[in-house]
């Protein structure tokens, strides 16, 4: 496929490769949607297997962007970035060169934090151009988007809990959480802090020390997903649930962080096979853009409104699950739908 027919396949309306000679930074800027807004994304530093894998990448984040944003009802559009690793050795210089890139934009995209990029490279790119954010809150801005991720996730699980017919309580609730970066940990901290017991897994071995210090039993990472558990909760790369994967679940429900979980659409339809509740991840795991999005308010950062919003993904997923239920349809396909409707109306 060229790449106009990839854009095409999902609707995009932009997309740019940079390459700055001097630094030797590569990257790719894919603009979905600015119906409701500017395009909002993380800037993603990841090691790709070739140029197509990191096209392929960025085109799928960038449209789960533009449903998470519609969905919890955000004035801005999806975009994402990835910088195709190693990241240059000059990163003071490359993230300038970034930056550029992404002022050239004028405003059509802004970036924001994701995989390999800190509060620090953000300032960086705020040196030489105003459309980023997720400054820290020393310099006026929103902070780790971390946390906010984790609350949601922990908001989506409650409404899932309900969707299944459970109690909405934690206590003695078993959880399988892959993936123990920030957000991760951020759900081990708070499950167990809930009264549940944890499972996790990691590729990094720093990683599993420190959900093993907070207090998780550490399993092998290409198999939590088939321990037995009440609630899977991926948290770290995606497009973890397909046909072989799904076939192994040992759980009732799957509600993660992680973006694109789900390897193809028919898995969606998998898992409503095999009974299992799916919270989608751009609906839970929206978190974090939640809280970046409100350094983009005309009257600054509100660390309150952010609260409200973040607490607001349980009514939502509560919505989508109900709205599933009545039209005997996937909770994916529900949602998206939620979603394309509002990016459709603000295209009106």
């Amino acid at each position: 496929m060229t790449v106009f027919s990839q854009m095409a396949a999902a609707g995009h309306e932009q997309v740019c490769h940079v390459a700055d000679a001097d630094t030797g930074l590569r990257a790719i800027v894919a603009v979905h949607s600015t119906a409701l807004g500017p395009g909002l994304g993380g800037v993603r530093i990841r090691e790709y297997a070739d140029e197509q894998a990191a096209l392929v990448d960025v085109l799928r984040l960038s449209e789960a962007m533009s449903y998470k944003a519609a969905c919890a009802g955000l004035r801005c559009g999806g975009a994402k970035a990835v910088v195709l690793g190693p990241f240059p050795r000059d990163r003071e210089a490359a993230m300038h060169a970034l930056g550029r890139a992404v002022d050239g934009l004028s405003g059509r995209y802004v970036a924001t934090e994701d995989m390999g990029m800190t509060e620090a490279d953000i300032a960086l790119l705020n040196e030489v151009t105003p459309h980023a954010v997720g400054r820290s809150l020393e310099a006026g801005g929103s902070g780790d988007p971390s946390p906010h991720t984790a609350d949601g996730v922990i908001a989506g699980m409650r409404a899932s809990l309900r969707a299944a017919g459970r109690a909405v309580d934690f206590q003695d609730l078993r959880v399988a959480v892959q993936g123990c970066g920030n957000v991760g940990l951020g759900v081990i901290e708070r499950l167990l802090a809930a009264g549940a017991t944890v499972i996790a897994s990691d590729i990094s071995q720093q990683a599993r020390e420190r959900a093993a210090g907070a207090g998780a039993q550490i399993v092998d990472n290409d198999r939590i997903h088939a321990e037995s558990a009440d609630i899977f909760a991926p948290c770290g790369i995606g497009a973890i649930l397909n046909a072989g994967s799904i076939a192994e679940l040992g759980c009732a429900i799957v509600a993660g962080g992680a973006n694109n979980q789900l390897a193809e659409a028919e898995d969606g339809e998998r898992l409503a096979a095999r009974g299992i509740v799916y919270a989608p991840d751009f609906v839970i795991n929206a978190g974090g853009l939640i809280n970046v999005s409100d350094e983009l308010d005309s009257e600054g950062y509100n660390a309150e409104r952010v609260r409200f919003r973040v607490a607001s993904i349980e009514s939502t997923l509560d919505e989508v699950f109900a709205q599933a239920s009545a039209q005997g349809e996937t909770t994916e396909r529900v949602a998206m739908a939620m979603a394309r409707t509002r990016i459709g109306a603000g295209s009106r």
